[in-house]
């Protein structure tokens, strides 16, 4: 079974004995699952099995609500999160210790303040959240049918690199990156995101007044855009989601805001168009 070895980043020791735990069959069954792995060459493929395995000794995976996690579903949720770290120091997950698994969407409880300071309590559904300094928690049913560009696994580990500078704001951790600069990232991150919320301002407002804006008949419009619409909440949520479509559906990302993609190329040291290509 593959299970949680223990501590906070496996040993190399601890990584091998996960390694050789993980049989071929399954191991072909989660790539199979997961067409963007198909563009991965022999030594990508090897040293994603060797990033899925760390995670798989270093994370406690757990079930929710029920929920009997299977060797297939561990393997998966860590070969989909290993991929953002193929060429990045592994360490980035560290400081944190647990993934947690719900069958469906789960309810977050949010607090908003309105304009007149009135404080209003709700539930949000959600299909994946990562805690600053806990746990990633995943919706099953949505790491296991990601559809075209989106990837809640992705999504959520994204979210951890952008955490591990500090806060969720869009830049992660460019320390080991000499070739990018800060401000760079910050400017290009904050241009492109305005630019995205203004096509998106331009796209809602051409829905006709008898089309329901959060309906699937509204995906016509919506689909115009090079993101889901999402990725205009703020900047991490724009980091995030721009990942996803980096690696599991990269051209309209590549073609319409290019200086991004290059900095995300540059970041994750990966090229997803040129090797889906």
């Amino acid at each position: 079974m593959l299970r949680w070895l223990g501590g906070r980043g496996a040993s190399a020791d601890e990584v091998r004995a996960m390694q050789a735990r993980i049989p071929e069959p399954l191991w072909r069954d989660v790539l199979a699952a997961h067409p963007f792995f198909a563009a991965l060459d022999d030594a990508e493929l090897q040293e994603l099995r060797t990033r899925a395995a760390w995670l798989l000794a270093s994370k406690q995976i757990n079930g929710a609500a029920g929920l009997a996690l299977t060797d297939f579903m561990r393997l998966s949720i860590c070969a989909q999160a290993a991929l953002p770290i193929l060429k990045l120091d592994p360490r980035l997950y560290e400081g944190w210790e647990e993934i947690i698994v719900y069958p469906s969407g789960f309810a977050i409880p949010q607090t908003v303040q309105d304009e007149d300071g009135v404080v209003h309590e709700y539930l949000e559904e959600a299909a994946g959240q990562a805690w600053d300094g806990g746990p990633v928690v995943l919706s099953w049913d949505d790491a296991a049918n990601a559809d075209g560009a989106f990837n809640v696994v992705i999504h959520e580990f994204a979210h951890k690199l952008d955490l591990q500078a500090g806060i969720a704001d869009g830049m992660p951790e460019l320390a080991a990156h000499p070739d990018l600069r800060p401000r760079q990232w910050r400017h290009t991150l904050e241009d492109c995101l305005a630019r995205f919320r203004q096509a998106l301002d331009e796209i809602e407002a051409a829905i006709p007044p008898d089309v329901d804006p959060e309906s699937p008949e509204a995906d016509a419009w919506y689909g115009q855009l090079p993101l889901d619409p999402y990725a205009a909440s703020d900047e991490a949520e724009f980091f995030a989601v721009s990942s996803e479509h980096f690696f599991a559906d990269p051209w309209a990302l590549a073609e319409t805001m290019p200086q991004w993609y290059a900095l995300l190329r540059s970041y994750y040291r990966q090229d997803p168009m040129a090797r889906l290509s």
